[in-house]
C-alpha cells in the first residue's frame, strides 16, 4: 500500500536518482582509470563516462585537487537539483541530510578561528551542502554562549545545541565534544523524523543506515578517547547516540574499554561488524583499515537500498555512493600524480 500513491509526489525524484545511480562508474571503468599513466589520460577516460566534459572550462595545469573540486561540484549540482524539485516530507528529509554537513562546517570554522586562521582561508574548505548564510560570522565567537546566541540561534542547528551550552572554553577538546554532542542530537532527531514520517521499505532501509551511522560514531569515539583522562566513561556515554545495533547493551562496555582489543571484542559481537578491525585485503588487493571497512560496509548497505522500489532512501544511498566515487577517483588521481601505481587499486567498490 505504501507504494500506491508514491509516484504522485515522488516518482519523478526517484526516477532521477536512479538515473544518477546508473551513472556511477562500473568495475570496467575503474579498471580503465587505473591503467592511466597521467592525469590527462584520466581526464580523457572520465570524459567517456557520466562526468562528460567536467573539465572543459578549465585551462590550467591538471592536479588532483582540481579534479576533486570539479567532480564534487557536479555532485553538488545534482543534489541541489533534487532539492529544487522536492516537496512534502522529501524536502524535510533532504534538510536533515544537509544538517550533518552543517555541523561539520561549524566545527571547522570554530577550530580555524581557535587557531587564528583567516576566515577567507577557512570558508572555501566548508562543505557546500552544509552552507548557511551566517556561517562566515562564526569567526567572531569567543565562547559557546555567544556562538549560539549571536549566530546559531536562528539556524536549523539551534535545537541540537540543547546540551552544548554548558561548555565554557573553546579549546580543541571542547570543540570536539560539542561536535559529537551536536551529531548525537542530530542523529537522534533524524531517527525520530524517519520513524514518524516513513513506513514500509523506506523505514526499514533508513533505520539500517542510521543505525550504522550511530554505531560508527560510537566506535570512533571509543577509539579516539582511549587513554584520555579528561573523558570519563560517563562523558563518553553522553556522546553516544541512543540507538543503533550496539545500543544499549554494548555502550557501557565501550565507554569502559581501555584498549583497542577490548573494543574489538565488543564490536565483533555484532555479526555485520566482524571485519571492522581486520587488516585484510579487499577484492582489489588493497589493504583496509577500520575507516576503509566502514566505507565498504556502508557501500553494501547503499547497494541494498536500491533493491527496493518506491523509496526516498535512494537519495541518501546515491549521495553517499557518489561521495565514495569522488574519493575513489581522487585516490586514483593522487596515485598517478605521485607515481604510486602499486597502491592504485586500494579504492572502495561502489557498485
Amino acid at each position: 500500500m505504501e507504494g500506491l500513491f508514491f509516484n504522485v509526489d515522488y516518482g519523478y525524484i526517484e526516477g532521477v536518482v536512479r538515473g544518477y545511480r546508473n551513472g556511477l562508474l562500473t568495475g570496467n571503468q575503474y579498471a580503465n582509470l587505473t591503467q592511466c599513466d597521467t592525469l590527462q589520460d584520466l581526464k580523457l577516460q572520465l570524459s567517456a563516462t557520466d562526468y562528460g566534459n567536467f573539465l572543459a572550462s578549465y585551462a590550467g595545469p591538471l592536479s588532483t585537487s582540481v579534479i576533486q573540486d570539479r567532480l564534487s561540484k557536479k555532485m553538488y549540482a545534482e543534489f541541489q537539483y533534487l532539492r529544487s524539485q522536492s516537496l512534502g516530507k522529501l524536502t524535510k528529509f533532504l534538510d536533515y541530510v544537509c544538517y550533518g554537513y552543517m555541523i561539520d562546517n561549524v566545527s571547522l570554522m570554530i577550530t580555524g578561528t581557535l587557531h587564528d586562521r583567516d576566515c577567507a582561508e577557512i570558508l572555501p574548505k566548508c562543505h557546500p551542502l552544509g552552507w548557511f548564510e551566517t556561517l562566515p560570522t562564526l569567526s567572531i565567537a569567543t565562547d559557546i554562549e555567544s556562538l549560539y546566541s549571536t549566530v546559531l540561534v536562528d539556524t536549523p542547528l539551534a535545537p541540537f545545541f540543547k546540551d552544548c551550552l554548558t561548555v565554557d572554553d573553546l579549546d580543541d577538546l571542547n570543540i570536539e565534544i560539542i561536535r559529537n554532542r551536536l551529531y548525537k542530537n542530530y542523529l537522534e532527531a533524524f531517527k525520530e523524523f524517519i520513524q514518524k514520517e516513513f513506513d514500509g521499505p523506506d523505514l526499514e532501509i533508513m533505520t539500517r543506515l542510521l543505525d550504522f551511522e550511530a554505531d560508527k560514531r560510537v566506535i570512533n569515539i571509543a577509539l579516539n578517547s582511549l587513554n584520555n583522562p579528561d573523558l570519563s566513561p560517563e562523558d563518553k556515554t553522553s556522546l553516544f547516540p541512543q540507538f543503533g545495533r550496539l545500543y544499549p547493551v554494548y555502550h557501557k562496555d565501550l565507554a569502559l574499554a581501555e584498549d583497542v582489543e577490548q573494543i574489538k571484542y565488543i564490536v565483533e559481537s555484532i555479526g555485520e561488524y566482524l571485519e571492522l578491525f581486520s587488516d585484510g585485503h579487499d577484492a582489489n588487493g588493497g589493504s583496509k583499515n577500520i575507516e576503509d571497512w566502514f566505507y565498504l560496509l556502508e557501500m553494501q548497505y547503499n547497494k541494498n537500498a536500491f533493491t527496493q522500489q518506491f523509496t526516498l532512501s535512494a537519495v541518501w544511498a546515491w549521495l553517499r555512493s557518489k561521495e565514495q566515487e569522488v574519493r575513489n577517483i581522487t585516490w586514483i588521481a593522487e596515485c598517478i600524480a605521485q607515481n604510486q601505481k602499486n597502491r592504485i587499486n586500494n579504492y572502495i567498490s561502489v557498485y
